[in-house]
């Protein structure tokens, strides 16, 4: 089974109160992540301030020793509040997250600017660990592994 990825943060900031106040304020705020077989998939709001604009998430499993970086895809149609846009992004992990920390942080480029989140200095972070496997084989009786009844 794929590796379990457990948030050291909120996992839905964007259900948080004040989350479109910190998007205008920051320009970009992480908005949801959910781990999944295939990786870590998120969305990200941004502020509309340009039509031309590139998302990304730059993470890392190693602690920054090296890092990498997946482009984040614009998702139509996007907020109805007609000032934010939502991007959507996929990190292929696999099982190299089992027994790490993943790190991650936004990048935001727009009009010649770059702005990040990067969770207020900390870094989005995710304890990565092996998932149990369900037991397989007949059931076992209940009380197959109690203690020994004495009558």
């Amino acid at each position: 089974p794929p590796p379990l990825l457990e948030p050291l943060f909120p996992p839905q900031p964007g259900a948080s109160p004040g989350f479109a106040e910190r998007v205008r304020q920051h320009k970009v705020r992480l908005e949801w992540v959910r781990a999944e077989p295939a990786g870590l998939r998120g969305a990200v709001r941004v502020l509309n301030l340009a039509y031309e604009k590139v998302v990304s998430v730059r993470y890392t499993l190693n602690g920054w020793a090296s890092c990498a970086e997946a482009a984040a895809t614009y998702q139509p149609p996007g907020p109805a509040d007609g000032i934010t846009d939502r991007f959507a992004f996929l990190l292929p992990l696999g099982a190299a997250a089992a027994e790490t920390t993943l790190e991650f942080a936004v990048r935001y480029r727009v009009a010649g600017a770059e702005y990040w989140d990067n969770n207020e200095g900390k870094n989005y972070r995710l304890r990565g660990r092996q998932r149990v496997p369900p037991a397989s084989g007949p059931p076992q009786d209940p009380d197959s592994s109690a203690w020994i009844h004495f009558i």
